[in-house]
């Protein structure tokens, strides 16, 4: 099953800028690539077990989409804003002691509400998973795309983490914050309106 396209999809998919990624490189500067590995394993797990149930329940899941897409992108949006709002929290020296590095079980939830991630997941699903597939194919999917997706998105966290020695200084690590968190809060507002335009449209 692993092709080079399905390996350069996933790839490139996994190492663009998204909100997963903006999210490491932020925990990589504030707590370094070791505490950030449970987030990391969160994302690629997740994303392995959103790709197994969409494979799996292809059908339902796009008509699930199509009737929940405005909820979905809504809460998806919502959620990115208030983490814009933890990463910028997590600049803060007076409020250091209060923001931990995202769980995994956060990180893998948060797939379910990622708006690049299930445009991910659906794509891989239709055009990498024949129409006869059965389950041990789905499955097999689900594990090669979380095999690819964990060293991209590890250099993310490795980027933050080398950015530590750099970032010391309050003021530098605020600032560095604040562009991650404006990244963020920018990309959910996007998508937020890229959707309300949308269903203008339709």
């Amino acid at each position: 099953m692993l092709s080079l396209p399905l390996l350069s999809y996933v790839s490139l998919m996994s190492i663009t800028p998204g909100p997963n990624n903006l999210m490491l490189a932020a925990s990589g500067v504030n707590f370094g690539f070791r505490r950030s590995l449970p987030h990391l394993l969160g994302i690629s797990i997740g994303h392995g077990v959103q790709v197994l149930v969409v494979a799996l329940l292809l059908g339902w899941v796009m008509a699930l989409l199509n009737h929940w897409r405005l909820l979905l992108s809504l809460m998806g949006c919502g959620y990115l804003f208030w983490l814009s709002w933890q990463v910028w929290l997590a600049g803060a020296p007076e409020a250091r002691q209060a923001v931990t590095p995202m769980s995994f079980l956060g990180a893998a939830a948060f797939q379910w509400v990622n708006p690049k991630a299930w445009v991910m997941v659906v794509n891989t699903s239709l055009l990498f998973l024949p129409v006869s597939a059965g389950w041990q194919q789905a499955l097999a999917l689900a594990g090669l795309c979380a095999l690819i997706n964990f060293p991209c998105i590890c250099l993310w966290a490795a980027l933050g983490d080398g950015l530590r020695r750099y970032l010391t200084q309050p003021r530098a690590r605020r600032l560095f914050n604040g562009v991650m968190a404006g990244l963020m809060a920018a990309t959910a507002a996007w998508l937020l309106w890229d959707e309300l335009t949308l269903l203008q449209v339709l």
